[in-house]
């Protein structure tokens, strides 16, 4: 009875600990991890966040840009750093999702070393061609692919990249023979789409929204489940005739493995009320992106579903294991 009694005790110590801890949570300043330079649609939706958090919490929330690896440098430091939950991962798929499915071995496991926290933001993800090419739909690009005597090459912004593994699923939803071409990232890819070098490329619609009012690419559909208000004239992959192809880039917050659940569900619902906020949303879509709409164990069988797609990808192309 004594060993029962004190039991209950314990319990009730450790659940005021964790109320009080909560209630007086966050005490000083709360970093988020960005595994990418500044400057990008990842690092533009952490700041935002910072921005948004700051205000709600009152106390500073900034943002650390870790780029390099992949995105595995700044994945490792937040994996690394201490569970008292100041310290998040704002990460693409990339270093989370696709990396563990191309490298031989990494620092770290995502399922393991993280806790999800939210989907903060989708990109849906835009085919697009050189204007100059007589293509004008979907339906046009596969008859002309069809009849070229060599296979055509498509642009990405890298090996493994969200970019590349579009690319690679439309080929396996279509049968079409197509050459990668990866370049060092988006821009170089954009530029060489823009100068006529490559006819192909799957890009973020952030960076797809301006040449396509310039007129310097042409947009044939849009990877997402239905129109999007920035490109009202451009059909979904499915309008266009290709049932079931959808792909976006997104972005998602992460605490490290550890983090006390009594921090991890009020930082969740702090990030939720956030992200419910009508002028954090116009933030968002100013830049061509899609506030989240999924939190903590969902957004964590999001992340295993993303797995699995690209995973099945991966596997069918024969992309090679980055060392």
């Amino acid at each position: 009875m004594k060993r029962l009694v004190l039991g209950f005790l314990v319990l009730a110590l450790v659940g005021q600990v964790s109320a009080v801890r909560a209630a007086t949570f966050p005490a000083r300043t709360v970093r988020l991890i960005v595994p990418n330079p500044a400057g990008g649609s990842n690092d533009a939706a952490a700041r935002f966040l910072a921005e948004a958090l700051s205000e709600l919490w009152q106390q500073n929330v900034v943002v650390e840009n870790k780029p390099g690896g992949g995105g595995n440098i700044g994945t490792q430091a937040a994996a690394s750093a201490a569970a008292d939950g100041y310290t998040y991962l704002v990460s693409s798929p990339g270093p989370i999702v696709i990396n563990p499915l191309l490298y031989r071995k990494l620092p770290f496991d995502p399922p393991r070393d993280f806790t999800p926290v939210a989907l903060l933001a989708t990109v849906p993800i835009v085919l697009i061609v050189n204007p100059g090419l007589p293509i004008s739909t979907l339906d046009e690009l596969l008859e002309f692919a069809r009849k070229q005597s060599d296979e055509l090459n498509y642009a990405s912004s890298g090996i493994g990249s969200t970019h590349h593994l579009s690319a690679e699923l439309f080929k396996k939803m279509t049968g079409l023979k197509l050459r990668h071409v990866p370049y060092r990232g988006a821009a170089p890819a954009m530029n060489d789409i823009i100068a006529g070098h490559v006819p192909i490329l799957f890009d973020n619609l952030p960076t797809v929204i301006p040449q396509v009012q310039a007129g310097t690419v042409r947009a044939l559909a849009v990877a997402s489940p239905k129109r999007l208000d920035s490109l009202p004239d451009v059909p979904t992959f499915e309008e266009a005739g290709l049932a079931h192809f959808e792909a976006s880039s997104w972005f998602g917050v992460l605490a490290p493995a550890g983090t006390p659940t009594d921090i991890v569900s009020k930082v969740t619902a702090d990030i939720e009320r956030v992200m419910s906020n009508p002028r954090f949303r116009k933030s968002l879509e100013a830049t061509g992106a899609q506030a989240g709409s999924i939190f903590g164990t969902e957004f964590g069988r999001f992340m295993k579903d993303e797995t699995e797609k690209w995973g099945d990808v991966i596997k069918s192309s024969g992309i090679s294991i980055i060392e």
